[in-house]
């Protein structure tokens, strides 16, 4: 269980000198690049022209559709206050927002709510058709993962679109060569697993956008939402669902403005699935709580409750199990100061990080299953006149799922101790 939040967010501040802490409007704080503004490119001339008095340098990214400003340092200028003067109150005029950090669904540090712990292994999905061939009377349907990356493990290495990533997408378990697992290291491959196990027909297309350390920022994802979006496209095969375990929280509790409009740039066919996040709080976590995006909390182990770390609130959609889930992981021995921990392959872990693609891939196999869009299969599964709910929670995904000698109870039972803290 991670309880020292403050320890982490400290030592994530001495690893990135350009991240800052600023206190926010509601009285929360939010992680910003230190001094740098985002706009969208097509407001880029017009903000760059009113704040010019402040900008160092402009740097336009083509394939993100934004440009960055980046202000002088010794102006010690109130990025957000700056940003919503730019945008024009109460609506924005222009698009711009400070440049906010995303973490993998963290709490204040970056991660999920628990480090990762060996498991037994687990059957492999089952998957009716040869490599690369489709199932009779059932569509392809594409999930894609923006997270760390993925590494090779027996359930991908035979999957066509394991073999289509290419080597920027692969994650490794020890990138400082420390002989300890990294903080997130594995998040990636261990989601790739979650969606496997319950849409095994899916086809994957994985973009690494989360450093080993767990921190990403809006450019990151914008520029791996873009990638996704020309990938698919080279393919000739739609995105599905897109798969989301990270995001931040804002100075003002509003959305990001460029986060927004990227995601209706896939059209209504595909659905965007997020992490609630693992702070136990009702404050909106972004990207989940966009009206565009489909929030998931997390579900106790035995799936009777809101597991004790996960966000809750209006804003949240849906639902599953993401307490003590077991997927796939790395091989590698993990030299802990009070114990190694070899891994085998599998592990154990928790947050709604792994609630998240526990729909994505509810979602993508009904889609496959009735041949339907990804949109409609949603709006089936997820329509809270016929499925359960919980409030503040939204509808309930594992119901059956979790019922006594059922596999997720099974696996629950069979969880090993937790290991060290960090």
């Amino acid at each position: 269980m991670r309880l020292d939040h403050e320890a982490r967010l400290e030592r994530l501040l001495a690893r990135h000198p350009d991240i800052a802490l600023v206190p926010g409007i509601c009285g929360n704080g939010t992680l910003i690049r230190r001094d740098q503004l985002l706009v969208a490119s097509d407001h880029a001339d017009e903000a760059h022209s009113r704040a010019q008095r402040w900008v160092t340098t402009r740097t336009d990214d083509e394939l993100a559709g934004v440009s960055i400003l980046r202000l002088r340092q010794e102006a010690r200028i109130d990025v957000s206050d700056l940003a919503a003067e730019l945008a024009g109150r109460p609506h924005r005029r222009i698009n711009v927002t400070p440049h906010h950090v995303l973490t993998a669904s963290p709490g204040w540090g970056a991660g999920p709510f628990d480090d990762p712990v060996p498991a037994a292994p687990i059957p492999a999905p089952h998957f009716p058709a040869l490599p690369g061939e489709s199932v009779p009377g059932r569509r392809t349907v594409t999930v894609a993962i923006l997270d760390t990356g993925i590494a090779a493990h027996p359930w991908f290495e035979h999957r066509s679109w394991f073999g289509a990533c290419g080597p920027n997408t692969y994650e490794a378990p020890d990138m400082n060569l420390d002989r300890r697992l990294d903080s997130v290291a594995g998040h990636g491959t261990f989601i790739a697993g979650v969606v496997l196990r319950h849409a095994p027909e899916a086809n994957l297309l994985v973009e690494k956008v989360i450093a080993a350390d767990g921190v990403t920022d809006e450019l990151e994802l914008l520029r791996g939402l873009a990638e996704a979006k020309a990938t698919a496209r080279r393919a000739g095969r739609p995105i599905d669902v897109i798969s989301l375990s990270l995001g931040c929280y804002t100075h003002d509790d509003n959305p990001s403005p460029l986060l927004e409009r990227a995601f209706h740039s896939f059209g209504r066919d595909t659905v965007v699935v997020a992490c609630a996040g693992n702070a136990a709080s009702n404050r909106p976590y972004w990207p989940a709580a966009l009206k565009r995006v489909i929030a998931v909390a997390s579900l106790d182990a035995a799936g009777h409750e809101r597991a004790s770390f996960s966000n809750y609130g209006w804003w949240v959609d849906a639902c599953a199990i993401g307490d003590k889930v077991v997927s796939t992981f790395f091989h590698f021995d993990d030299h802990e100061p009070d114990g190694d921990l070899r891994f085998d392959g599998y592990a154990t872990w928790s947050g709604t990080s792994f609630a998240a693609p526990r729909v994505a891939a509810a979602i993508a196999a009904r889609a496959a299953q009735r041949d339907v869009s990804a949109a409609k299969a949603a709006d089936e599964l997820l329509d809270p006149s016929q499925q359960p709910s919980m409030p503040d929670l939204g509808v309930i995904l594992d119901v059956a799922a979790s019922a006594p000698g059922s596999a997720n109870a099974s696996a629950a039972s069979a969880i090993p101790a937790s290991r060290p803290a960090r």
